[in-house]
């Protein structure tokens, strides 16, 4: 497999399991999915684009990432 980087083809990770958020709705729409890799990393993908680019994070930056969304970091201002 090529290197794993920021914006590659979905496609070009195979054999990763995909997962989609339980806070999906049951018709598609505006879904999250995520893998994760072998290598410890963690890919995210618009579900609607399975093919297309991913965002690769290491787990210290997914887990800011998911701390930062639990404390309401990312809410518009206003």
């Amino acid at each position: 497999m090529s290197s794993i980087r920021n914006g590659m083809d979905a496609s070009a990770l195979a054999g990763v399991t995909w997962i989609k958020s339980r806070h999906s709705g049951p018709t598609g729409g505006n879904c999250v999915e995520v893998a994760f890799l072998a290598g410890g990393g963690i890919a995210m993908r618009n579900s609607r684009y399975p093919g297309g680019p991913v965002l690769i994070f290491t787990r210290a930056e997914w887990d800011a990432f998911l701390g930062g969304a639990r404390e309401g970091e990312f809410q518009p201002a206003g």
